[in-house]
């Protein structure tokens, strides 16, 4: 389910990105205004398409509010919860963190911003195509195998980042974020679904976004500060430690379950 809910975002991947090039010049001479009354018109057909076909507010099932719900301290302690938070900030923080750079990258290397854009249209397409098929995965491999993947994934799209500056080395380097995000991001999700019991749903997955998308706004902040004093080498040297403190938890957590 959350995989088919995640795919949704391929018509978002060719949408968004064609939509701000068609629209960059609607109000000239103001440069990239008209991408401004793009970005309000789809919104409100998604608002319009939410208040249609959405019920946003279910009303809740006895047996989403049966049993007792253990305290906070308890459930945060539990190292399979751990590594499904960690591993899920970390790949949405670096991802949100590379792909608010390197649009700025792209046009500081003297690149039009069309590449730009057709950059994180790439991106993107790799971000939700993989939903298709990532459910399936997980399935076959298991929750932690597919997230170990994703952040294998983040890493390779940090190398071939760092590689060079050329058209395809970013193009390449952005698919592979979001390629190696789908896998890390929906496997870390999928793993928080283990970690509650019915009547805990609300609080624990409301601390899970709370921290990872806390992290993914924080990194959206910083992204052009850093980008503005180190590079576009830096900002992928960065991902490195994040992904190696990650990947360590998860791997400890694996441990953990074969030799409780």
């Amino acid at each position: 389910v959350i995989s088919w809910v995640m795919a949704g975002g391929v018509f978002g991947a060719v949408i968004g990105p064609q939509t701000a090039i068609w629209t960059r010049d609607l109000l000239a001479p103001v440069p990239f205004a008209g991408v401004f009354i793009g970005q309000i018109a789809l919104a409100c057909l998604a608002a319009i398409l939410l208040l249609r076909f959405v019920d946003v507010e279910p009303a809740a099932t006895p047996a989403a509010q049966a049993g007792p719900a253990r305290p906070v301290g308890e459930i945060l302690a539990q190292p399979r919860l751990i590594a499904a938070i960690v591993c899920g900030l970390v790949s949405y923080g670096l991802m949100s963190f590379a792909m608010t750079a390197a649009p700025m990258a792209i046009v500081a290397c003297g690149y039009d911003p069309t590449i730009a854009w057709l950059g994180i249209q790439w991106h993107i397409l790799g971000m939700f195509a993989p939903s298709f098929f990532t459910g399936r995965l997980i399935d076959r491999f298991g929750k932690e195998a597919v997230t170990a993947v994703g952040l294998c994934i983040l890493a390779a799209s940090a190398c071939v980042a760092i590689s060079g500056i050329a058209v395809a080395h970013f193009w390449i380097s952005l698919t592979l974020l979001g390629i190696g995000w789908n896998f890390a991001f929906i496997g870390a999700t999928s793993l928080v679904t283990d970690c509650y019991r019915p009547s805990e749903r609300a609080m624990v997955q409301s601390i899970n976004d709370f921290l990872i998308f806390g992290t993914t706004a924080l990194a959206s902040f910083s992204a052009g500060q850093i980008l503005n004093a180190g590079g576009w080498n830096v900002i992928n040297l960065i991902m490195f430690p994040a992904l190696a403190i990650a990947g360590a938890i998860l791997f400890s957590h694996r441990l953990r379950l074969r030799h409780p």
